[in-house]
C-alpha cells in the first residue's frame, strides 16, 4: 500500500515538474510484452518514461538500472526494488555471470523492460553508440516487440550540478516497433534501432 503512494506520489511530481505529454506515435499502448528502449541523459529519464505509460502497464513493465548507483544507500534500495520493481545489472562486471541474465530472467517471466541501450547518460547532443545488450535480447526474445522511445528536453529539466530543477516541458514519444529480422547482423540491428531514436528526435524538435 506504501509503495503504491509513493509510486502515485512520484508520477504525479514528474507530470507536475515536467508537464509531460505522451505521444504515441508509431504504435499504441498495449499490454504485449515489448521493450522500451530510450535515449539517456538523466537519472530520471526511466521515471518519466514509466510514469508516462497506461496505469495498467505498469505493474509489468520493470526498469532496468545500474546497481552501483541504486544500491548505494537503502532509500534508493527501496525506490529501485519495492516502487518501481527495477531490474538491476552489474556495469562493473564484478563477477563471471552473464549481465544480461537478470535482463532475461524478467522477459523469460513475461515482463516487459525499460532499457537505456547508450549504457550511461549522454550529456551531450544525439546519441552515443549503443551496446550490443538490445541486440542479444531481441536475439534471445524474438517474440518481444522493442520500441523506441524519444525523450525531450528532460536534460534541460534537471542539467548535471543543479539543485533545483528548471519548470520546462517534456515529450516521450512511442515510436514504430521493430523486431530483429532474421539473419541480420549485430552492426545492422544497433544501426536500424538508433535511427530509429534519432528519427523520433528529429519529430520531436
Amino acid at each position: 500500500m506504501a509503495q503504491r503512494l509513493l509510486a502515485r506520489l512520484i508520477i504525479g511530481f514528474a507530470r507536475l515538474l515536467t508537464g509531460a505529454r505522451s505521444l504515441w506515435r508509431g504504435c499504441a499502448p498495449d499490454k504485449k510484452q515489448r521493450i522500451y528502449f530510450a535515449n539517456h541523459s538523466s537519472h530520471a529519464d526511466f521515471v518519466l518514461l514509466w510514469s508516462s505509460l497506461p496505469p495498467a502497464l505498469r505493474p509489468r513493465t520493470r526498469p532496468v538500472a545500474g546497481a552501483d548507483y541504486w544500491q548505494r544507500d537503502a532509500v534508493r534500495r527501496f525506490l529501485i526494488h519495492q516502487v518501481f520493481h527495477g531490474v538491476l545489472v552489474d556495469r562493473e562486471r564484478s563477477s563471471a555471470a552473464n549481465p544480461l541474465q537478470p535482463l532475461l530472467d524478467a522477459l523469460h517471466g513475461g515482463d516487459s523492460l525499460i532499457l537505456f541501450p547508450e549504457g550511461t547518460r549522454n550529456l551531450a547532443d544525439g546519441l552515443l553508440p549503443f551496446k550490443s545488450g538490445i541486440y542479444r535480447l531481441a536475439q534471445a526474445c524474438p517474440q518481444v516487440e522493442l520500441v523506441p522511445v524519444w525523450i525531450a528536453n528532460l536534460n534541460r529539466v534537471m542539467p548535471k550540478g543543479r539543485v533545483l530543477p528548471l519548470p520546462l516541458l517534456c515529450t516521450v514519444s512511442f515510436g514504430t516497433p521493430l523486431t530483429l529480422d532474421a539473419g541480420e547482423s549485430k552492426e545492422a540491428f544497433l544501426a536500424r534501432a538508433r535511427d530509429a531514436l534519432l528519427e523520433l528526435a528529429a519529430e520531436a524538435d
